[in-house]
């Protein structure tokens, strides 16, 4: 009687002759294999240990410390600079306004003592000082016709501000009013059908005639029946 029908309890194991294999083949993944075999490590210039251990950090936090309060000290005294140079801006050109008004006054001095050399000191305190009158009065009409002119040129600039606010807004009412197809009362409404966009195109209703449900009906032949057609132009054709 035969065993070959028997089964084998224990399982079958590579032998280990030369045409026997010493075991069980396998499959392995490529994505599988170990990939990083290697440890990164920190290279010089990463902040590695021995590079901070080597940094002393103490001296670098003084040595920044005296940098910020060097660059700050450096920027008050460049303010410094700018508010004298402002002040002496401002002195000279003062001294030249003195200088100038001096000037006027020995001018004027000595127009009135070639034309009229017998008038007395007093006259001549009277006509600079009228002199100067004028000059301060001069000025002031010079100040106001800035001001009103620079009053003028602001309310220009508001006027026109509004005018373009007002052209915008306008705008805006007429783009919504004509976006909305309810609110043309002046355009003409055609109320005809638009034809599709696949109205010309050449393949055009291909299945049309063919059901998408088709209707089950009973053949006694097997062989002209719907079924066994729906095979053969499945698998024979």
């Amino acid at each position: 009687m035969t065993s070959a029908a028997r089964p084998t309890w224990n399982p079958a194991m590579g032998g280990f002759s030369l045409r026997d294999k010493g075991g069980i083949t396998g499959q392995v993944s490529s994505r599988d294999l170990n990939s990083h075999t290697t440890l990164k490590l920190r290279q010089f210039g990463q902040n590695s240990e021995e590079e901070i251990r080597k940094r002393d950090l103490r001296e670098e936090l003084r040595r920044a410390e005296k940098e910020h309060y060097e660059k700050k000290k450096r920027g008050l005294i460049e303010d410094d600079e700018d508010e004298d140079d402002n002040k002496y801006d401002y002195e000279n050109k003062k001294l030249r306004l003195e200088d100038n008004n001096e000037d006027a006054d020995d001018s004027d001095s000595s127009d009135s003592s070639s034309s009229d050399s017998d008038s007395s000191s007093d006259s001549d305190s009277d006509s600079s000082g009228s002199d100067s009158e004028d000059d301060e009065n001069e000025t002031e009409e010079l100040l106001k016709e800035l001001e009103k002119i620079k009053r003028e040129r602001e309310e220009k600039k508001e006027q026109e501000k509004r005018e373009q606010e007002e052209e915008e807004a306008r705008q805006r009412e007429e783009e919504i009013l004509e976006g909305n197809p309810l609110m043309q009362f002046n355009k003409k409404k055609d109320f005809a059908v638009k034809r599709r966009w696949d109205d010309d195109v050449i393949f055009k209703n291909q299945a049309k005639g063919v059901e998408e449900k088709p209707r089950k009906r009973f053949i006694n032949d097997m062989l002209r029946s719907d079924f066994h057609r729906k095979f053969m132009s499945k698998y024979v054709k």
